[in-house]
């Protein structure tokens, strides 16, 4: 359906607005990562006694994942994402001031619960803007995140030449994201999930929302199969080139460089390949490009096909978690946020699973056979695809929408 003139501004500054909440949470994180080695020093931690401490973050993020759901459905995803987005500034600046590893976990666990409840909220948001639009734009709105990672981790290996504390750093750039958050909030869609339920409870949703719980569950499936791919490449790419194949450890970076920076481009590129092909198709494709792309450079057993096939593996991941999400939040309005925090929850569980799991199979088969994992994982996501298949109306540029079959 055409929007009116009139609301075509109002529609541009929701979606501005959600843009600027996927910078932000992409900036805080990309801020805290790059100032770990600091953190480390300054409490003079071995990496044992690092990892522990790390887990805070893990653990904190699903915590509020597991929260927010029904706070979004209840209360609508602007009113739970104003609070934790203008949080996000305040407590990126906690770590840098903690005294021992205790307070550090702690400081850690809060500003993971504070990013997993601002994941969930934003992304319901952006189904609200995308519902709304009557396009496909969930693609973009994940590359925006990725754009903020790199700023973040930019901004802070620029502090830390500079000399900088990681206090500074982080009172910096969370001055910058407090302002980012107070800027979309005036612009962001303040939506209302009482009249999200009144539609979702009509008769013909009803059926939907009865099924709703499987078809999620598979969604959150399909995310955990393409996170552990995430977490294996970010982990285990670099370690593959340089201690397998010989390489130098500057090319040996060019692993991750690859998938990060395909990534990042196929994301930007998946709005308009979602309205040409359709999520089902996308998704199909995506999958088979990553799972055949990363086999291919594996098995051919050079650096420089090492590298290829980890671009591929990044290009073919890219469109697949923001279709995911995308379907979730669709699937039911009035249960949109419960959707959104299952599947983001098993996807990031995923996430932290991969690095572990890729490094026990390589102890007990080798690393190349280990990284085939995630290929294997990629072709099953292609196959499942149809799970995307939604009760969803069809959006205006997806010329192949195709129309739930359960």
């Amino acid at each position: 359906m055409a929007l009116s003139a009139p609301a075509r501004p109002a529609l541009l500054r929701a979606r501005v607005a959600v843009y600027g909440l996927f910078l932000l949470s992409g900036m805080a994180m990309g801020t805290w990562t790059s100032r770990i080695p600091a953190i480390k020093a300054a409490l003079r931690l071995s990496d044992g006694a690092l990892s522990p401490g790390l887990l805070g973050i893990a653990a904190g993020a699903i915590t509020g994942m597991q929260v927010v759901g029904r706070l979004v459905d209840r209360y609508g995803s602007y009113r739970t994402l104003l609070p934790v987005a203008i949080a996000q500034g305040l407590v990126l600046v906690l770590p840098a001031y903690m005294p021992n590893l205790p307070a550090l976990a702690l400081s850690l666990f809060v500003f993971g619960a504070v990013c997993g409840t601002l994941d969930v909220a934003m992304n319901a948001n952006a189904v609200v803007v995308e519902r709304a639009s009557g396009k496909s734009i969930m693609s973009s709105f994940h590359a925006v995140f990725s754009v903020g990672g790199f700023v973040g981790a930019s901004a802070g290996g620029m502090f830390a030449h500079a000399g900088a504390s990681p206090g500074v750093t982080f009172a910096a750039m969370g001055a910058v994201i407090l302002l980012i958050a107070l800027l979309s909030a005036r612009w962001a869609t303040r939506d209302d999930p009482a009249r999200e339920a009144a539609q979702a409870g009509s008769p013909e949703a009803r059926p939907a929302r009865r099924r709703v719980g499987g078809t999620v569950l598979l969604l959150g499936v399909l995310a955990f199969c393409c996170m552990i791919g995430e977490g294996a490449a970010a982990d285990w790419g670099s370690v593959y080139l340089r201690d397998n194949l010989g390489s130098s450890p500057g090319f040996a970076a060019a692993a991750y460089a690859a998938f990060s920076i395909m990534m990042t481009a196929g994301r930007f590129a998946g709005d308009r390949l979602a309205a040409w092909l359709g999520q089902v198709t996308l998704v199909r494709c995506c999958g088979l490009l990553a799972g055949a792309g990363l086999a291919a450079g594996i098995l051919a057993d050079e650096p420089v096909a090492g590298v290829a096939g980890f671009g591929l593996f990044g290009a073919g991941l890219s469109c697949i978690i923001p279709q995911v999400f995308s379907a979730a939040g669709h699937r039911d309005p009035a249960q949109s946020g419960r959707a959104l925090a299952a599947v983001a929850s098993l996807g990031y569980t995923g996430f932290l699973a991969g690095p572990v799991l890729i490094g026990g199979l390589a102890e007990a088969v080798t690393l190349p056979h280990a990284l085939l994992v995630p290929a294997v994982l990629a072709l099953f996501v292609a196959l499942t695809a149809p799970a995307l298949r939604s009760p969803r109306p069809a959006l205006a540029t997806d010329r192949h929408a195709e129309p739930a079959r359960d």
